[in-house]
C-alpha cells in the first residue's frame, strides 16, 4: 500500500473514531483523559489565543518559486505581542504598528533567528535556550554594535521552565533537532492561555519524550492534560517520509500518526472543526497552497504566512 493511500486511510479512521468515539485502548494505555474544568475565573474568561503566521516556510524557501509561491521562514505572533523565531522575511507580515515585547526563539538556525532582525523591532526582552545563551549574547551585542541600536535583556531557558507574559504562559520544551553546534538543545514551546493549551512543535522529528511528558500528552501518564491545539513542522511532504531529513524534521505522514495517536489516548481534545496547522514545509517537498488545500487529509491544514487563527478549548 503507498504512503498516500496509508495516510488517507488513516485520516478515515480519525474521523470515524471522533464520531463515534473511542471505546477501547491497547491494555497498556490508560484510559483517556477529560478535559480539565477551568480552575479560577481568570483562566475561565481567558478567551481565545490569538496568532498570526508570520511565515511558513523551511530554510529552503527564497523569495518565489517559479511556480509563484511564497513562503516567508516560519515564525508566529502571539496576542500581538509574543514573537516565536523572527527574521527579516517576515516583518512586512507584522500587523501595522505593532511592537512586541519578547522574542522565543527556538534554536540558533539562522532561519529562525537574526539578532538585527530583533533590534530593529527594538525587543526588550529575549528567551533562547540555556545551551546557547553565550553565544546569543555575543552575537546580539556584535549586532547593537553595528547597528547602533540597544540590547535587549537575554534570559536564558532551561527545559521546563515556564514564563508569563501577556497574559500566556510559555513553557521550553525539548525537541529533535540538531545546529551545528553539538551542545545546542533546540527547544519547541507548549503556549497556554487559561484552559487553551497549544503546542508549537517546530524543528523537531516527532514530539520527544521528555516533551510529551512535560506537556502532559504522553499516554503513561495518568494525570496528563489534554492540549486543544497542535501546530506541527512538516518539512517533508506526503510520499516523502524517507528523505534524508527524517533524523531531525517532520514529514505530514509524522504528524497525522501524531494525531491519531493523541486523539485517541485523549491527549488531544480541540474544538470540533479546528485543524491541526502545519508550518515549516521545504519547497522542494510540497506543492502549492493549493494543491495541499486539496489534498491534505483532514484535519490537517497547511497554514500560510499573513493567517490568523484563534484558538479555543473544547466547550
Amino acid at each position: 500500500m503507498k504512503r498516500r493511500e496509508f495516510i488517507h486511510l488513516g485520516a478515515g479512521a480519525l474521523v470515524a473514531a471522533q464520531l463515534g468515539g473511542i471505546t477501547a485502548l491497547a491494555a497498556d494505555v490508560p484510559e483517556a483523559v477529560p478535559r480539565q474544568p477551568s480552575d479560577t475565573p481568570e483562566t475561565a474568561s481567558a478567551g481565545p489565543l490569538s496568532l498570526r503566521f508570520l511565515g511558513t516556510g523551511a530554510a529552503d524557501w527564497n523569495g518565489r518559486d517559479s511556480r509563484g509561491e511564497l513562503r516567508r521562514l516560519s515564525s508566529v505572533l502571539l496576542e500581538g505581542r509574543i514573537l516565536i523565531d523572527f527574521t527579516p522575511t517576515a516583518e512586512d507580515m507584522l500587523p501595522e504598528g505593532c511592537r512586541p515585547e519578547a522574542i522565543f526563539y527556538t534554536h540558533s538556525h539562522r532561519d529562525h533567528y537574526k539578532p538585527a532582525a530583533a533590534l530593529r523591532l527594538g525587543i526588550p526582552t529575549v528567551y533562547l535556550g540555556a545551551t546557547w545563551a553565550d553565544r546569543a549574547r555575543k552575537d546580539f551585542a556584535d549586532a547593537a554594535a553595528e547597528s547602533g541600536l540597544p540590547l535587549p535583556e537575554i534570559i536564558p531557558l532551561e527545559v521546563g521552565d515556564s514564563i508569563r507574559r501577556a497574559g500566556l504562559t510559555l513553557t521550553a520544551l525539548p525537541a529533535n533537532h540538531a545546529t551545528g553546534d553539538l551542545h545546542e538543545q533546540t527547544l519547541i514551546y507548549l503556549i497556554e492561555k487559561g484552559p487553551v493549551r497549544v503546542l508549537y512543535a517546530t524543528d523537531t522529528g516527532g514530539i520527544p519524550a521528555v516533551a510529551a511528558r512535560l506537556a502532559g500528552i504522553d499516554a503513561h501518564q495518568r494525570d496528563g492534560r489534554p492540549i486543544s491545539g497542535l501546530i506541527m513542522e512538516a518539512t517533508m511532504g506526503m510520499d516523502h517520509d524517507e528523505d534524508f531529513r527524517l533524523f531531525t524534521h517532520s514529514s505530514v505522514g509524522t504528524v497525522l500518526r501524531t494525531v491519531h495517536m493523541l486523539t485517541k489516548t485523549g491527549r488531544y481534545l480541540p474544538p470540533e472543526g479546528q485543524p491541526v496547522y502545519l508550518t515549516h514545509m521545504a519547497r522542494t517537498l510540497h506543492g502549492t497552497q493549493a494543491e495541499l488545500d486539496a489534498t491534505l487529509p483532514s484535519p490537517l491544514r497547511a497554514a500560510y504566512d499573513g493567517l490568523d487563527v484563534l484558538f479555543r478549548t473544547t466547550p
